[in-house]
């Protein structure tokens, strides 16, 4: 059975706020008067207000042990009525009559054969595509409110969503058998008696992911997708089924060891390890793929690296030879005319100093 909480079926929360409590269960005068007309008593009143209040939020009738105490003393303080006062749920005609006149009031329509004609058909339609028993159920709580019918039990909806998904897996699951030829079942089916020499079944092969980007795993899984391929034409044993589904098969028979597949009925068995293997090789393409690039980005890296240890040592001996041929420059010159040069431009600096200094003596008063 699946869990309640793990679907959208409207339910009391385990704890409402003050705020909450005001917005959503909080009788108009409008509705206490409507109450007070139709009950005689103030403990069929404060059932009626219930009733209304949560089918206005749900969209359905709780149970009476549903109601939180919280909100059963909400709504009788809401309209005055005496402390103390209990709802008194009736059975019956009573409580039938009670239904009804909330109906009439919200505008509800209360058929639960259509709901559940529904519910099945909407179910049915998403199964083929959707595999998780809560998805199911949402699905079909919003075709059943969008219709503006009162929703059906949950355990109603639980139970039609186990069988419906039953039979449109078992269906598919039919379709992948029928769509293999008897060698590729049967080659299927040996991975779960021949063993490898860890001593592990072939079948665990299909689960293996892909090691380190090493040139000896990229090898090795290059020859694990031959392998695989080998299984036989997986995109064809998958056609027609939605990928979501292909991925839950194949995680179910991920989960499981050869000794569990074996207490599957054939057609089932031979179905989520046709799955398995049609992952496995989109995994290990997928692998082979990442591992490749990892590898490129690897040697691009050790690439770079010496190429900046081969720029370094070019630049040193580029420095290197600057400096020697500066040296023999040097000594090629000694005497030439850049010496020459040299030499008339100290003389006339020489000359152009003792200029000045004749220009101060001259210039400076004498004492």
């Amino acid at each position: 059975m699946t869990s309640i909480e793990r679907t959208a079926y409207p339910r009391f929360k385990r704890l409402i706020t003050a705020h909450e409590l005001y917005l959503f269960f909080a009788p108009t005068r409008e509705e206490a008067a409507w109450a007070a007309e139709r009950m005689d008593s103030d403990g069929h009143q404060l059932a009626l207000l219930l009733a209304l209040k949560s089918y206005q939020r749900m969209g359905r009738f709780p149970k009476p042990d549903e109601y939180p105490e919280m909100v059963v003393d909400f709504v009788r303080r809401a309209v005055e009525l005496p402390e103390g006062t209990a709802p008194l749920w009736e059975t019956g005609r009573t409580a039938e009559r009670q239904r009804t006149e909330v109906r009439r009031r919200v505008g509800a329509t209360y058929d639960q054969a259509e709901a559940r004609r529904i519910g099945e058909g909407s179910i049915r339609k998403e199964a083929a595509a959707k595999n998780r028993p809560a998805d199911l159920i949402n699905i079909a709580l919003e075709k059943v409110v969008g219709a503006g019918l009162e929703l059906p039990a949950f355990s109603t909806l639980d139970a039609m969503a186990s069988t419906v998904r039953k039979e449109v897996n078992s269906s598919i699951c039919t379709g992948i058998h029928d769509r293999m030829s008897a060698v590729e079942r049967a080659r299927l089916l040996r991975l779960l008696e021949e063993r490898d020499a860890d001593g592990t079944t072939q079948y665990n092969r299909l689960k293996k992911s892909a090691q380190s980007p090493t040139w000896s795993h990229f090898k090795r899984l290059i020859t694990h997708l031959d392998w695989v391929d080998a299984l036989g034409d997986t995109e064809v044993w998958m056609d027609g089924v939605a990928s979501r589904k292909v991925t839950d098969f194949a995680g179910e028979a991920d989960a499981a060891d050869a000794s569990e597949l074996k207490a599957y009925v054939p057609v089932k068995r031979v179905a989520l390890m046709a799955c398995l293997a049609h992952k496995s090789r989109m995994r290990v393409r997928d692998e082979l793929a990442l591992m490749f690039c990892k590898r490129i980005a690897t040697k691009a890296k050790k690439a770079k690296e010496e190429l900046e240890k081969i720029r370094l040592a070019e630049r040193e001996m580029t420095e290197a030879l600057i400096g020697n041929y500066r040296s023999v420059l040097k000594d090629i010159d000694d005497g030439g005319p850049a010496q020459a040069a040299l030499a008339k431009a100290a003389e006339m600096t020489a000359e152009a100093v003792a200029a000045l200094g004749r220009f101060f003596r001259i210039t400076s008063p004498t004492r």
